[in-house]
């Protein structure tokens, strides 16, 4: 006679299964979180890397981060199936286009962040992308039609607030490097928000786009930047891994958008330039005045309120794990 518990085993019931979805979930939810601290800490600490390479021209380093994450994108759609959907995508035109536009604004947001880098301009850089969720909010508003309430437009209010504090009195007036990082990247998302495709495989598409025109530079244009025979192996190593450093982050965003709610993994996105901000004032000494400390303040209590108005806002379920 068979044993009644090896059967119940091997076909778990309904109520064995209900008990188990809770399980799947949350593990997938601890991979989702581990996933996404990943991404913004790797993100975060991105400065530490893009200053070892000072020594050559930001365009010749955003060319060669394009030349080896092309490969290095491409090598994961291959491993991950996606090279079906690459060639679905490249024969759709309109799809093709939009992903041609999206290519441009993130070059221009990679040359704007390396030369920020390069150029001793870390807290700027960390400004822009404090400023990038709320100018996400605002292009909503104006090209996308989305309606705002009260809260959402005193947080936007108080960002442009702190924008003009740190313009008062600044050599050189407006942080246009700020701006321009976080329009370049907002613009970016608006974009890759009506694409119907993967992020991996129009990450791909992308940094396939831009492989020719950063081949070109670093064969041509660039090659009187070419790293001397002086710095030896260490400096072209570097430049090989700045394409690890931009496909293997990137994947593990996908992973993490995959498995968490976007309302939950938004709360993520304040760590890379926190981290960048932190860098900046005690690694890399750079001037933090009363002005900074307004205008940041500003922002912050912005983005504090923007937070709690997507927080509010979320289904139960998709709230952070922090309110249970």
């Amino acid at each position: 006679m068979p044993d009644d518990r090896s059967t119940d085993e091997a076909v778990p019931g309904p109520r064995a299964a209900a008990l188990a979805a809770p399980d799947a979930a949350g593990e997938g939810r601890g991979r989702g979180v581990a996933y996404a601290l990943a991404t913004y800490v790797s993100w975060g600490f991105l400065p530490l890397f893009f200053r070892l390479l000072r020594p050559l021209p930001p365009a010749y380093v955003v060319a060669h981060r394009v030349i080896w994450a092309s490969l290095l994108f491409a090598a994961l759609c291959a491993l991950t199936g996606r090279l079906g959907g690459l060639r679905a995508a490249v024969g759709r035109p309109r799809t093709l286009a939009a992903l041609a536009l999206s290519a441009v604004l993130i070059a221009v947001n990679w040359l704007l962040y390396v030369y920020a880098v390069s150029s001793g301009r870390v807290l700027e850089a960390s400004l822009g992308y404090f400023i990038n969720p709320l100018l996400n909010v605002a292009l909503g508003v104006a090209v996308l039609g989305e309606r705002l309430e009260r809260r959402s437009w005193l947080a936007i209010g108080l960002a442009a607030a702190g924008v003009l504090v740190l313009s008062v009195g600044r050599t050189g007036g407006v942080p246009w490097l700020s701006l321009g990082l976080a329009l370049s990247f907002g613009l970016y998302g608006l974009v890759r928000k009506r694409l119907e495709l993967d992020t991996l495989t129009a990450s791909t598409l992308e940094a396939l786009l831009l492989a020719p025109f950063g081949l070109a530079y670093a064969l041509l244009v660039g090659a009187g930047a070419a790293p001397p025979p002086s710095h030896g192996v260490p400096l072209w190593a570097l430049l090989l891994a700045s394409g690890a450093l931009t496909a293997v982050p990137l994947y593990w965003f996908a992973s993490a958008a995959r498995l968490l709610p976007l309302s939950q993994l938004g709360f993520f996105q304040y760590i890379s330039p926190s981290l960048q901000f932190l860098l900046a004032v005690l690694a890399f000494g750079e001037t933090f005045t009363a002005r900074h400390a307004w205008g940041f303040g500003c922002i912050w209590a912005a983005l504090a309120l923007s937070s709690l108005v997507a927080y509010r806002r979320a289904p139960g379920g998709a709230r952070p794990a922090l309110s249970r």
